[in-house]
């Protein structure tokens, strides 16, 4: 498959699933998340189900937008686990591009709005981002081995970075910063480096 076909399916793929998540997140409004099937948020988007869970793995993950991980994602980790820059420097970037990717600002309000009026699905959301920061610590253990410690220093990177963007999306979010969300990690990464390095005042 060329590289614009391969595009072309792709950009069809997230509007699918863009259309799936903004159908999912309507019912719930205006029906409770009880209020509606699989089936009929698929008849409303115009798909099948067997095509829904091509897309996500619940009706949950469809209000969140947490879709199944497309080709296009799969290629950012694979090139992270090849990368054979700084360690941090490279998961943040994988972290930026995945920001990019999916770009979670935009339709966020949607989102809160779903939450405030379905509080019960907020379990399921941290249940699914427990999911997401497991794989990550696994690509990182792909990339770096597993001996001695290694998982452990998995966890805290994935745990560290992961504060870090829940600060950029305070900022993008409630003080509507107007500065790339990749400005903002990265500042906020070097803070974090200089808060941790080891003093250089003599003893």
């Amino acid at each position: 498959m060329s590289t614009s076909a391969e595009s072309s399916r792709e950009q069809r793929k997230r509007a699918t699933t863009r259309a799936l998540t903004e159908t999912a997140r309507r019912l719930t409004t205006e029906r409770g998340f009880a209020g509606f099937t699989i089936e009929e948020l698929c008849a409303e988007v115009g798909v099948s189900r067997r095509t829904f869970f091509n897309y996500f793995e619940s009706k949950e993950n469809a209000v969140f937008g947490f879709a199944v991980i497309d080709s296009g994602q799969e290629r950012l980790e694979e090139d992270f686990i090849a990368a054979k820059g700084d360690l941090v420097d490279d998961f943040v970037a994988l972290t930026i591009a995945r920001f990019a990717l999916f770009d979670p600002i935009e339709h966020a309000a949607e989102l809160f709005a779903v939450i405030e009026q379905e509080p019960r699905l907020l379990k399921a959301a941290f249940e699914q981002q427990e999911k997401h920061e497991r794989r990550d610590i696994g690509l990182i253990l792909r990339r770096t081995g597993d001996a001695g410690d290694a998982e452990l220093r998995a966890e805290v990177l994935v745990q560290s970075v992961g504060a870090l963007v829940r600060l950029c999306m305070e900022q993008l979010l409630h003080h509507h910063s107007t500065e790339p969300f990749a400005e903002l990690i990265t500042r906020r990464l070097q803070l974090a480096r200089e808060l941790y390095a080891p003093s250089q005042k003599a003893h």
